[in-house]
């Protein structure tokens, strides 16, 4: 007897025979190809529209953000920068007000103090002539219109040196996504050093505004333990092109029993990199000092 024997009773005895569980397995696939979709959709979908109240102005105003969830991980470039597969949740950090010209980033948009929230109304208020929105996603130029407002802002309203600083870092990030985009579509040339030239001024102020930062707050500094902080600054050094600085820094990062194991992966591999910069860098020196 069947597990289901006796429906016949109730007039369903061709049911008696089936199979309970479904296996997958021996479905029939299906023959239509599987469309994939492409980063623009992704982010179409990833994206929607919120409604802030503007602390400065205290008027509604819409901004985009990335759903939680929607942006999968894929890796880090050596100065930290996450990436992520498809899209660039990088974009939608900075906030910015359409109405009165107040911006900063997510974790330090909604915080002023009564100082902060005059000097904004005197000097970014009267001043400024709005800018255009639209739903959907943001362009790169969109989000670096916002950083720069964010960088500004936090300028006018004496920030934290590291706050200015993680503006700055940020910048220099979507300024990277931009170039490497257009890298990837042979844009134009001068376009793409005019992007290197603004990442590079962008990090220099991270590096100024980190240096400063270490020597006078107290860790946490933007979320970042000291450890943290002093490889990135090696690494921002490396990239500027301060190699005593850079090598230095990369020391007291691998020297210091409290670095996490995988931030020490980071300063090693950093400074196997440096060894061979300076290399090349004393070998083009004599190389033109005995052809001069």
């Amino acid at each position: 007897m069947g597990l289901l024997s006796g429906l016949s009773g109730l007039g369903l005895g061709k049911m008696e025979e089936v199979n309970i569980i479904e296996d997958k397995k021996n479905e029939k696939k299906s023959d239509e190809p599987v469309v994939e979709k492409t980063p623009e959709q992704l982010e179409k979908e990833a994206v929607f529209e919120r409604v802030l109240t503007c602390p400065v102005c205290d008027l509604e105003f819409k901004t985009q953000s990335i759903r939680p969830g929607k942006a999968k991980l894929a890796g880090s470039d050596s100065d930290l920068r996450p990436r992520y597969e498809k899209i660039d949740p990088i974009k939608y950090d900075a906030i910015a007000c359409n109405n009165c010209g107040y911006a900063g980033l997510t974790k330090y948009f909604p915080s002023l103090s009564s100082r902060q929230l005059k000097a904004v109304k005197e000097q970014i208020v009267p001043n400024f002539k709005g800018f255009d929105t639209h739903p959907g996603i943001y362009s790169y130029d969109d989000a670096i219109m916002r950083y720069k407002l964010a960088l500004v802002t936090s300028v006018v309203k004496q920030a934290k040196n590291s706050e200015r600083a993680y503006t700055a870092l940020k910048l220099a990030w979507v300024l990277r996504g931009k170039r490497e985009g257009l890298e990837q579509k042979n844009g134009s040339p001068r376009e793409i050093d005019t992007l290197k030239s603004d990442e590079l001024e962008a990090l220099q102020v991270a590096y100024d505004g980190f240096t400063i930062a270490l020597s006078k707050e107290t860790a946490p500094i933007a979320n970042m333990d000291e450890n943290t902080v002093m490889y990135l600054l090696a690494e921002l050094a490396h990239r500027l092109k301060k190699y005593d600085e850079a090598s230095r820094l990369c020391g007291l990062v691998l020297t210091n029993k409290s670095t996490q194991p995988r931030l020490k992966e980071r300063a090693y591999d950093l400074k196997e990199i440096l060894k061979e910069e300076i290399k090349r860098a004393k070998e083009a020196a004599q190389s033109a000092s005995a052809d001069a």
